[in-house]
């Protein structure tokens, strides 16, 4: 990657005082630039978004419709949707000679995000805030984004792509991941549960965020309330199932996501409930039935494409999710299959606490796998 001047790629948006790395994302360079107030600056992985400016395209429409949303609402906190602070020249992102792309936002202050294991206060609470994002969105047109990442929770595509990583084995590593392969194997046919529906009134299209782990909403400092859903990278068209799914894989773990020690891991049931209640008390108004019917077998479904995920970029040589040790990947697989086993063996639990959150309505069609 090229060095660059931060200063003078900040310049193109505003004058700052100081530029100092902040956050610890796996994809995007990210700084927290100052001046009379502060801002985040970002360099945009073009190794993972192909077309920064179509990135670019799906966050400005969506954080201009959420604010109408709010503003319509009499929500009068700024710091309610992401804000994107355009170059000089009235541009979303600044393009450098090397061809990568910056973008500005305005910093929300006064409110933080969890990466650690969560309260059932704090993943209430962050269930609320995702709920409450997808429910002001619930009226956006989908079909006026980009997909800005082909195919990424298509999870039959990354059951293939994992079963070619492990055919062509370019790094010798197959052998080390039989156990895992064959894990995998034998799911096979839950991976098109989701997308042979997708698209039908039954499991609409819908805005859906594609990264809705806990350190992707921040909380007030004071209040701990639901402030602002972030890192709208990838934004697009897609299944609700899939956000929450991926919410109950990272926050419900009952342990980092690269833990080696899997006898640390397992489903946390009270931090499952506490999500599933914020969640449906935002969004149960508009989810279909077979929206809320899937709901508990997303979360292992997530968990399973999350473990392949992890387990082809191991095999490919660890080039798409950034890892500060040898191995860090296999581990983070291997942390995801053991969930989606605990979760298997606890289906029932979670059918039952869902149903729990459901209209009598809603208890009377669902009916448990």
């Amino acid at each position: 990657m090229p060095k660059y001047d931060l200063n003078q790629i900040a310049a193109q948006f505003h004058t700052y005082r100081e530029i100092s790395p902040h956050g610890d994302g796996h994809i995007n360079d990210t700084y927290l630039a100052r001046a009379s107030e502060s801002f985040i600056l970002q360099r945009i992985n073009r190794e993972v978004f192909h077309d920064p400016e179509q990135v670019m395209h799906n966050i400005v429409l969506v954080t201009e419709h959420l604010r109408q949303k709010l503003a319509k609402q009499g929500n009068t906190d700024p710091r309610a949707a992401l804000r994107v602070i355009p170059t000089l020249d009235g541009k979303p992102f600044y393009r450098t000679e090397e061809g990568d792309y910056f973008r500005m936002y305005t910093f929300i202050d006064h409110a933080r995000s969890y990466s650690e294991k969560p309260s059932p206060a704090i993943f209430y609470n962050a269930a609320r805030g995702f709920g409450r994002f997808f429910s002001l969105l619930s009226d956006f047109d989908p079909s006026r984004l980009y997909e800005t990442i082909a195919h990424f929770h298509d999870t039959p595509a990354r059951y293939r792509a994992l079963m070619d990583a492990a055919e062509r084995d370019q790094l010798g590593r197959a052998a080390q991941v039989r156990e895992e392969l064959s894990f995998v194997r034998a799911r096979q046919s839950d991976t098109a549960v989701v997308t042979r529906l997708l698209g039908t009134p039954d499991l609409p299209l819908r805005v859906t965020h594609n990264d809705t782990k806990l350190n992707n909403i921040m909380l007030d400092d004071q209040t701990g309330e639901p402030v602002c859903v972030i890192d709208l990278d990838t934004v697009m068209p897609g299944s609700i199932l899939y956000d929450f799914g991926d919410s109950i894989r990272f926050g419900a773990s009952s342990a980092a996501e690269d833990e080696p020690d899997l006898d640390k891991v397992y489903c946390d049931l009270t931090l499952y409930e506490s999500f599933t209640k914020g969640f449906l008390e935002e969004t149960a108004a508009f989810l279909t039935p077979t929206e809320k019917q899937l709901l508990p077998f997303s979360a292992r479904l997530l968990t399973l494409e999350c473990a392949m995920r992890f387990l082809t970029d191991y095999l490919e040589g660890d080039t798409y999710f950034k890892t500060s040790r040898a191995g860090q990947n296999l581990d983070r697989a291997r942390t995801q299959l053991k969930l989606v086993k605990d979760m298997e063996e606890k289906a029932e639990q979670m059918e039952q606490i869902t149903i729990k959150y459901l209209s009598p309505q809603d208890k009377s069609t669902f009916s448990c796998a």
